[in-house]
């Protein structure tokens, strides 16, 4: 049994990981018929109230994992070279918490994003040129690149695609939920490793 805590993975109707959903907005969706299908492993069951006339109470049971009807926002934005938001959470967990040059594992509040190449020689805000360091490696490497200050890049930055990028939002990811996202990765991903 899911917790009410959990958050609920929804998927379009051909199984495309959209977004993370909280249980009320899964029940609303069965409630107005969007659910295509669910899938996986653990479900919640919310108790509603007691109908007067029958004196039987209501309850649906919401799956980890729903699949919705309609078109939806999220894969419009998917269609012609998607590129997801750039948020410090998401690439500290794309770098699996570790600096990318000293190797460190840390805590999120000794991590900052590191440019690659520093925005004041002309480097860009984003995903390929990003990378999670630990505050002491940034401040060394300072506006300088990893060549420049005599440091190594560990991995290669990279942008993630939609149902990575869904991952790494997520919190509190069942197996299920994660057995389902890793097969929407593509074979190449760092993340296959990484997880």
């Amino acid at each position: 049994m899911l917790p009410p805590t959990q958050p609920i993975l929804r998927t379009d109707a051909s199984g495309m990981p959209l977004e993370w959903i909280d249980f009320k907005r899964a029940v609303t969706l069965q409630f107005l018929g969007q659910v295509a299908y669910a899938c996986g492993a653990n479900s919640l069951r919310v108790h509603g109230g007691v109908n007067r006339a029958s004196q039987r109470r209501s309850c649906v049971d919401i799956n980890s994992i729903i699949a919705t009807y309609g078109n939806s926002r999220a894969m419009a934005g998917l269609r012609g070279g998607y590129i997801p938001p750039l948020h410090n959470l998401p690439l500290f967990r794309r770098d699996a918490y570790l600096c990318m040059y000293c190797g460190g594992r840390f805590p999120r509040g000794q991590l900052s994003r590191d440019h690659v190449t520093p925005l004041s020689q002309g480097g860009a805000d984003n995903w390929n040129n990003v990378v999670t360091a630990c505050v002491r490696c940034n401040n060394h490497k300072a506006g300088r690149t990893p060549d420049q200050a005599g440091l190594e890049l560990l991995a290669v930055p990279f942008t993630p695609t939609h149902a990575e990028y869904i991952y790494l939002q997520g919190r509190k990811i069942l197996a299920d939920q994660m057995e389902f996202l890793r097969a929407h990765f593509p074979r190449t991903s760092p993340l296959h490793r990484r997880i």
